[in-house]
């Protein structure tokens, strides 16, 4: 009888737990609802959400709309332009080039870009992907955007940005010697891909990347050349009215932030990573393995001291292992925030520029970690309750 009565409660307290798990799943989506309320809206730009625990899709929504032109709903096979998120996919395209044998991290720029100034002799691959190479920014060379002409026949290209630098004769500092985000050496990452794979930078991404994880909707958007389907526009608010504010003079370049992808293809590509599908666990690791400098380190935006890697942010969230990035471009914020020991990601891509994503993605990862340690309390609990006997 008190055998059968264990048995009994046991089961009860299994059925119990799994209740409370359903009813607590279902109470958090509620509160990450809650965070993204004031999104809702049907003529109004927004966000969309996406988590992803235990490698599946726990939580996936959409808020507002893609443009408010045509007022679609923003969903799961939106295309937000990452900017850039974009860099984790270069990096990903120069890490297959070395697996291939065609490129090493210590080849130097001159070496591999013809033409290119002697203080290209000084700066390797690795410095490139680490944000170390003392480049120029391409957007303070470039002269100021003039009303009178459309933006998009002002932008500048990747070969434009090749030309400003090879115009320049040195770089900010001795490369190697500090850290300092640079979008000039993505974008040349980005031709140097084309340039060792001997086709364009899209194509190759598309083959290599795209193709064998099936993120069929996404692309490097190159305008007269392809198309974003299911398309979200970047938008402003001014004077109490949103106005569509998609592209700037910087917005043509690729491999800086040229991507444009929903939420449905990040799932695939989290997945990748998590699975270890394009590259294996070693070869990962030069890209998950933090830049050391003698001067100043990496910071996040606001300045506070960080980890980076090969288009990765590093630093750990309240004790919590986390590979991470934000991207922002006129019009778009976005944000990727990976937890590999939690098994927790969390994914907010917005069409507007009144968004911190970074800040919205972290108050939802909260929601989850704190869920977990309070399950990993409880389970402990059972178990020393002795019923589990």
């Amino acid at each position: 009888m008190m055998r059968n009565f264990k048995k009994a409660a046991v089961a009860g307290l299994a059925v119990l737990l799994c209740e409370t798990a359903v009813l607590a799943a279902d109470a958090r989506d509620e509160q990450v609802d809650a965070l993204f309320a004031r999104f809702k809206s049907d003529h109004a730009p927004g966000v969309a959400v996406l988590v992803v625990k235990g490698g599946q899709k726990v939580f996936e929504r959409g808020y507002g709309v893609t443009d408010i032109r045509t007022l679609h709903a923003i969903d799961a096979q939106t295309n937000f332009r990452l900017a850039s998120l974009t860099k984790e996919f270069t990096a990903m395209a120069i890490m297959l080039l070395i697996h291939d044998g065609k490129l090493h991290y210590e080849d130097r720029l001159s070496e591999i870009l013809p033409g290119f100034p002697e203080y290209g002799r000084a700066i390797t691959i690795r410095q490139l992907l680490y944000h170390t190479s003392g480049l120029k920014d391409y957007e303070d060379l470039i002269p100021p955007e003039d009303p009178k002409v459309p933006v998009e026949n002002a932008q500048i290209k990747d070969d434009g940005v090749v030309e400003l630098l090879k115009g320049q004769t040195g770089t900010k500092f001795k490369p190697g010697a500090r850290w300092d985000y640079s979008n000039s050496g993505y974008v040349l990452l980005g031709v140097i891909v084309a340039k060792m794979s001997g086709e364009p930078f899209g194509q190759f991404l598309k083959q290599r990347i795209l193709a064998p994880l099936k993120m069929t909707n996404t692309v490097l958007y190159e305008r007269g050349k392809n198309q974003v389907v299911n398309r979200a526009y970047g938008h402003n608010r001014r004077n109490g009215t949103w106005e569509q504010t998609d592209q700037s003079s910087t917005s043509a370049t690729l491999g800086d932030g040229g991507i444009y992808t929903s939420l449905h293809d990040m799932f695939l590509w989290d997945k990748a990573l998590r699975e270890h599908t394009l590259l294996s666990a070693a070869e990962m690791q030069p890209a998950l393995s933090p830049v050391q400098v003698p001067g100043a380190g990496p910071t996040e935006p606001n300045g506070k001291p960080a980890d980076y890697g090969f288009g990765w942010f590093l630093n750990p969230y309240n004790g919590h292992r986390r590979m991470w990035h934000y991207g922002e471009t006129v019009g778009f914020r976005t944000s990727i925030q990976r937890f590999p020991d939690d098994e927790l990601t969390v994914i907010v891509l917005a069409n507007r520029s009144d968004v911190v994503a970074s800040a919205r993605a972290l108050k939802v990862a909260d929601l989850y970690l704190t869920a977990a340690k309070q399950n990993k309390a409880s389970r402990k609990s059972s178990a020393s309750s002795g019923l589990s006997h």
